[in-house]
C-alpha cells in the first residue's frame, strides 16, 4: 500500500489546461486513466486527506505510486485520448463496460474479393459492414434467407467457395437462385460487389431506390408480356418488402436516432440502446457496468457514449443521440460525433412523445438486465473475495494474491514439449496475458517447468528495468503474487529453486497435486489441506485446469503441424519447399488427398510426374493412378 503524499506533484507543476492523466502502480502498470478540463484542479482532488476520499478512490490512490499527465488543446482531444488509453491499458480502476450478452450482428464482408453475408459476434473487423445487433441469431437468418431472393449475394464460407471453384459446380443456393454463384463465374467480381453494396443500402434503411427499380422492371416486363421476368421481379419485390416489414415503425420515416437508457446505482449499472434508422428499430444492445470509481448518472452517460461510438464508422453515428442525462462534456461529445459522422449530431434528453416512450421501454430492459446481473454476480463478488482472502490466510502470504500465474507442461512421450502460462487477476481469467512456451529438449517435466519459469522471470527482471512507456507493451513486465505449478513437493521445491536462482524470492510458489488435490508449499513436510468444496480450493483447481487446457491446445497444434509435414516428407521428390507450396495451395492435407493429378500439377514447382507420385503415396494406391 502506497502513501499518496509520497508521489503528490508540486501544486505549481500541474498545468491548469485540459488534459488526460494516468496513475501507475510500482511496476509501471497503468491502473487508472482520467480526463479533466483543468488538470490542476482535478488532480488536487485525489491528494486530499485519504479518509475523506470515496473508498474506491482511496483504493486507487494507495495502489498507485506515480501520476503523469498529457496536455491537449481541447476537450474533444481529451475525450479521444482518454478513450484510446483506456482501451490500450485496460486499467483496473476504470469503469468496465461488458455486453450483457453476446449480441449477433448481420455482417457484409466488404473487405473480401467476393463479399458475403454472415452472422458475426465479438470484435469488429476492419472493412466489414455491420448491421444490428439483433436480439436473436435466428432473426438474422430469417432476414438473410428472405433477402437472398431479392439480392442473391454469396453466403458460403471460404472453404466451400474454394471447393466450388475447384470443382466448377456451385452449391445448392446457386442452383435455386439464392446465390449469384461468383465461384463459377456466373457474375463478375464488379457486379457481385455492386450487389453487396445494394444489400448494405437495404439493411441501412435506404431501400427506396431499389424498390422503385424493381417496381419499374416488373411493370415494363408486364407491358411487353414477358410474364416470367415480371414474376421474378414481383417475387424479389415481395421478399424485399418482407425484410423491411420485419422491423416495426416506431418513429417518423426518415428519423435516425440512438436512444440510450441507464439504470444506475453506486456499485454497478446497466445500459441499453435502441438503434432506430428511417423510423424503424434496426437493433439493440445492452451493457452491464462495473464501477470501480464513483460516477453520477451524467458522468456515466458520458462514458457510455464513448464506449458505444469508440470504434464507430460514419454510418454508425445517427443525426440524433438521445440520453437520460446530459453529461458535462456534452458539447465536446457532440463535436466529436459530428466529426465521425461528417455532419451535425445533436444530443438531448427526450421529454415527451414517442421518443420518450421508447426511452422508457429501454429503461425497463436495462432494469431487468441489472436485476439478473445482481442475482448472478452478488455471490460471485463475495466468493471471489473470500477465496483470495482464504488463500492468503491458508498459505501465510503477506497480501491477497490478486494476480495468480499457473504453469503446466504438455508433451507426447517426451516429444513436442510445450509449456503454458495462464493468468488470473481478481480470481478471473485474463486471457490476453496467457503465454505459450516451446521447449526444445528438456529431459523431464521438472526440467521443462524449470526452463519455462527461468525464461518467464528472467524476462520479467529485464523488462521491469525498462522506462514506463516501453514497459507498457512488454509481455512479461508484471509479476504475480502467487505462482501455481502442477505437482507435489518435488515439483514445487524445484520451482522454488528456479525462482530463487533467477532472483525473485519474494514471489510465493505452491503446487497442486492432482490425486488428492493437496496444496504443497516449498520446504514443508506436509501439505496444506484446503477444505473440500471451499472457494479457495475451487479457485486453485480452476487455475490449474485452465493451464492444463491451454497447454494441451498448444501441444496439439504443434503436433498436428509436425504430423502433416511428416506425411508429405515421406513422399519421394517432395521437400520442405514443395510441401509448403502444396499445403498453402490446398489448405490442408485432407483436401490435398481429394485432389486429382491435374489439380496437383497446377501447383508451381510440381510437375505431372511428381503429382502422380503424391496421389499414389497419399491414397495408398499402386499402379492405379488417374490418367
Amino acid at each position: 500500500m502506497t502513501d499518496p503524499s509520497t508521489y503528490r506533484p508540486a501544486p505549481g507543476a500541474v498545468p491548469t489546461k485540459p488534459g488526460v492523466y494516468r496513475f501507475r502502480d510500482p511496476h509501471g502498470r497503468v491502473v487508472y486513466v482520467g480526463k479533466a478540463r483543468n488538470l490542476r484542479a482535478r488532480l488536487a482532488n485525489y491528494f486530499q486527506d485519504p479518509a475523506r476520499l470515496h473508498p474506491r478512490t482511496r483504493a486507487m490512490v494507495t495502489t498507485a505510486s506515480s501520476v503523469e499527465w498529457t496536455v491537449v488543446r481541447t476537450e474533444v482531444e481529451a475525450l479521444i485520448l482518454e478513450h484510446t488509453w483506456i482501451k490500450q491499458y485496460d486499467p483496473r480502476f476504470n469503469v468496465v463496460f461488458r455486453d450483457d450478452k453476446s449480441y449477433p450482428y448481420l455482417a457484409v464482408t466488404m473487405n473480401e474479393r467476393f463479399p458475403r453475408i454472415q452472422v458475426m459476434r465479438g470484435e469488429r473487423k476492419k472493412g466489414v459492414r455491420y448491421f444490428g445487433p439483433y436480439a436473436k441469431a435466428w432473426a438474422i437468418r430469417e432476414t438473410v434467407d428472405t433477402l437472398l431472393t431479392a439480392l442473391p449475394v454469396r453466403t458460403c464460407a471460404p472453404g466451400v467457395f474454394r471447393k466450388a471453384e475447384r470443382q466448377g459446380r456451385p452449391c445448392l443456393l446457386g442452383y435455386i437462385d439464392k446465390c449469384a454463384a461468383p465461384c463459377v463465374g456466373r457474375i463478375s467480381e464488379e457486379d457481385h460487389r455492386a450487389l453487396a453494396t445494394k444489400v448494405c443500402e437495404v439493411l441501412g434503411g435506404e431501400a427506396k431506390p431499389l424498390v422503385r427499380d424493381l417496381t419499374r422492371t416488373m411493370q415494363e416486363a408486364a407491358e411487353r408480356e414477358d410474364f416470367e421476368a415480371a414474376a421474378r421481379a414481383r417475387d424479389r419485390l415481395t421478399a424485399l418488402r418482407s425484410v423491411l416489414e420485419r422491423n416495426a415503425i416506431v418513429l417518423d420515416p426518415g428519423v435516425d436516432a440512438d436512444i440510450f437508457s441507464l439504470e444506475d446505482d453506486e456499485l454497478e449499472a446497466a445500459a441499453h440502446v435502441f438503434f432506430v434508422r428511417d423510423g424503424r428499430i434496426t437493433g439493440e444492445r445492452g451493457w452491464v457496468v462495473d464501477k470501480p470509481e464513483p460516477l453520477d448518472p451524467a458522468a456515466m452517460v458520458g462514458q457510455l457514449v464513448q464506449e458505444a461510438y469508440g470504434k464507430a464508422d460514419a454510418e454508425d453515428v445517427p443525426a440524433e443521440v438521445l440520453v437520460p442525462d446530459l453529461p458535462d462534456e456534452a458539447a465536446a461529445l457532440m463535436e466529436w460525433l459530428s466529426g465521425v459522422r461528417g455532419s451535425r449530431v445533436t444530443m438531448r434528453v427526450p421529454q415527451r412523445g414517442k421518443k420518450a416512450e421508447l426511452a422508457s421501454t429501454g429503461l425497463g430492459n436495462a432494469r431487468q438486465v441489472l436485476e439478473q446481473h445482481r442475482l448472478k454476480r452478488a455471490s460471485d463478488l463475495t466468493t471471489r473475495s473470500a477465496a483470495l482472502q482464504d488463500l492468503q490466510e491458508q498459505l501465510g502470504l503477506d497480501e491477497a494474491p490478486l494476480r495468480i500465474e499457473c504453469y503446466d507442461i504438455s508433451h507426447t512421450q517426451g516429444t513436442h514439449q510445450v509449456g503454458s502460462m495462464v493468468v488470473f487477476e481478481d480470481a478471473l481469467p485474463r486471457k490476453a496475458e496467457y503465454r505459450q512456451f516451446s521447449i526444445a529438449d528438456a529431459v523431464d517435466d521438472t526440467e521443462a517447468m524449470g526452463e519455462v519459469l527461468r525464461r518467464r522471470f528472467t524476462r520479467y527482471l529485464e523488462e521491469s528495468q525498462l522506462p514506463p512507456e516501453e514497459r507498457e507493451s512488454a509481455r512479461f513486465a508484471y509479476p504475480p503474487q502467487l505462482v501455481v505449478v502442477d505437482g507435489g513437493l518435488p515439483q514445487v521445491n524445484a520451482a522454488r529453486r528456479e525462482l530463487d536462482a533467477v532472483g525473485v524470492p519474494q514471489i510465493a510458489v505452491v503446487g497442486l497435486a492432482k490425486r488428492l488435490e493437496e496444496v504443497w508449499v516449498p520446504g514443508d513436510e506436509f501439505p496444506v489441506i484446503l477444505p473440500r468444496g471451499s472457494e479457495s480450493l475451487y479457485l486453485l483447481q480452476r487455475v490449474r485446469d485452465e493451464a492444463h487446457r491451454f497447454a494441451i491446445r498448444h501441444h496439439r497444434a504443434k503436433r498436428g503441424k509436425t504430423v502433416t509435414v511428416s506425411a508429405l516428407d515421406e513422399v519421394p521428390g517432395v521437400g520442405p519447399a514443395r510441401a509448403k507450396a502444396l499445403l498453402t495451395h490446398f489448405g490442408s492435407l485432407t483436401r490435398l488427398k481429394e485432389a486429382t493429378v491435374e489439380q496437383i500439377a497446377m501447383v508451381p514447382g510440381v510437375g505431372e510426374g511428381t503429382a502422380r507420385t503424391i496421389v499414389a503415396a497419399l491414397r495408398g494406391e499402386d499402379g492405379m493412378l488417374e490418367p
